[in-house]
Parts: structure tokens; sequence; C-alpha cells
């Protein structure tokens, strides 16, 4: 496991108006913090609830983290709202 690992407070944002659309937090300097503008798998917590998901990179030194329905019901927040994130690289 990399000892690679953050902690920020960002907010949830909708990445598209139309129902359904993806629910992400974008992970900003993610490429210094990791070392690459490539995807990178990731464990960590939001809000306390444990998540693993993998960070989708967006060509400008930033990475999206998708945040599934499950863990927005778990920690009762959406799109707007304020997280605290914890991530490592997995």
């Amino acid at each position: 496991m990399s000892s690679t690992a953050t902690e920020f407070t960002a907010t949830l944002t909708q990445g598209d108006v139309e129902p359904g659309g993806w629910v992400v937090v974008v992970v900003a300097n993610s490429a210094e913090i990791f070392g690459t503008r490539k995807p990178v798998k990731v464990a960590g917590h939001m809000d306390g609830e444990p998540f693993e998901t993998t960070i989708l990179p967006m060509g400008d030194g930033t990475h999206i983290l998708p945040v599934k329905a499950a863990l927005r019901k778990a920690i009762g927040k959406g799109p707007g709202d304020d997280v605290a994130i914890s991530l490592r690289q997995r």
C-alpha cells in the first residue's frame, strides 16, 4: 500500500444537470499529490464513512472523485454540501 495520502474539505458537485448525472468531488492538485495524471485507485473516508473508488483525471492536474448514491445516503449529503475527505492511494 502506498503512503501517499491527503485530507481536505470539498463540495459535492453534480457533474451534469440532467437527472442521474454523476455527483463528484474535485480533488485539487491531485496530480502533484499522487504523482500522476492517470486514474488512481484510492480508499478513504468521507464524513467518517469508508469507501474505495478510482479518481479520474480531468487533464488540468485535478482528478474527480465519483461519489456513489449509497455513500451520499450514508452521510446524508448531496450536491452543494461540504464533506470532509481523507484519501490514500491503494
